[in-house]
């Protein structure tokens, strides 16, 4: 068994300052040895804020450090592809962010190549991992709502700042993000929706641009229906005047209401009962799921998010994009 798994990070922004980051020093087995941002000042300003001992301006000579194991891909959609196949052809792991790409068919030449070359491709669908959510799906699964019928998952959210006082935010432009928001955070959804509930066999949808402060869409709606016969439906609306952030599955004995990304409580009900579950995030939020990660890779068990799940998610994503 490897003592410790050295990581470097490739895009070390906002993601890796709080959520990520420091996720690989703190979990047991794993340590930051390097990070890369194009603007090597920047690289550098990270590296002595978290007392990484290297940096780089250049992704190539972060992956061909010998003193690096894994690398985490942490730059927007647009080149996830290129820095995986990278990394793979160098024969280490990969840990990308989501989504996994632009589209479900870069995830899949992605995936098929890390396996052709034996290399473990990892997704950041961190949520996976977190308490909640594993206590959400062992609810399900210990049958305290009885078979499950059907889902419905709402996401309402006010214009963003940023887009109505910056109009070069990456996340609305679909060249570098795949779509709009709907990737960025419809993706987390769908994944956990996969992840409690098994894969979506089909999905369609309708997507619309109703505020136009961006070229990406701001609403999408959609039915989906999973392999085990499990109904869904879903929207995700950007310019509301309001917030809502919740999904709610429902089955033969009760219900499950939970939010995805609010931290208030998860609701089960069942006949006349109502319980809550106010289980609390970790710090430093996807440290959990790379604590799998690195465990996976020391041989000691198993990551629930691999390539083959987070391409899953943007398979499911095309279809409801009409893109599939």
């Amino acid at each position: 068994m490897k003592e410790k798994i050295r990581w470097g990070i490739i895009g070390c922004g906002d993601v890796t300052e709080v959520k990520s980051g420091p996720g690989f020093q703190k979990a047991n087995g794993s340590e930051l040895v390097a990070v890369m941002r194009r603007n090597k000042t920047l690289a550098q300003d990270y590296a002595s804020r978290h007392n990484v001992p290297k940096w780089y301006g250049d992704a190539q000579d972060l992956i061909n450090d010998p003193d690096v194991d894994a690398v985490y891909i942490a730059t927007p959609p647009s080149s996830h592809k290129k820095y995986v196949i990278d990394t793979a052809n160098a024969g280490k792991p990969v840990y990308v962010e989501k989504p996994m790409a632009l589209s479900y068919k870069e995830c899949l030449e992605m995936v098929e190549f890390c396996e052709k070359e034996n290399v473990p491709l990892f997704v950041a669908y961190y949520r996976r991992a977190l308490p909640r959510f594993l206590k959400i799906k062992s609810l399900i699964e210990d049958g305290a709502i009885g078979e499950v019928r059907c889902v419905n998952t709402r996401l309402r959210q006010k214009p963003n700042e940023k887009d109505l006082s910056q109009p070069e935010n990456w996340r609305t432009n679909p060249s570098i993000a795949g779509c709009g928001y709907f990737c960025d955070m419809g993706s987390h959804m769908i994944d956990i929706l996969q992840f409690i509930l098994g894969e979506i066999k089909d999905a369609q949808g309708f997507t619309g641009n109703q505020q136009k402060l961006y070229e990406a869409e701001d609403i999408v709606s959609a039915s989906f229906v999973f392999e085990n016969g499990i109904h869904g439906t879903g929207s995700w609306c950007f310019s509301s005047n309001h917030e809502i952030d919740e999904t709610e599955i429902v089955g033969t004995k009760g219900r499950i209401v939970f939010p995805t990304f609010q931290l208030i409580p998860t609701i089960l009900e069942t006949n006349n009962s109502k319980e809550e579950f106010d289980i609390k995030n970790p710090p430093h939020i996807a440290q959990l799921l790379i604590q799998t990660i690195v465990d996976e890779l020391r041989g000691v068990s198993s990551c629930p998010s691999t390539g083959r799940s987070g391409a899953s998610a943007s398979r499911v994503m095309d279809k409801i994009l009409g893109r599939e």
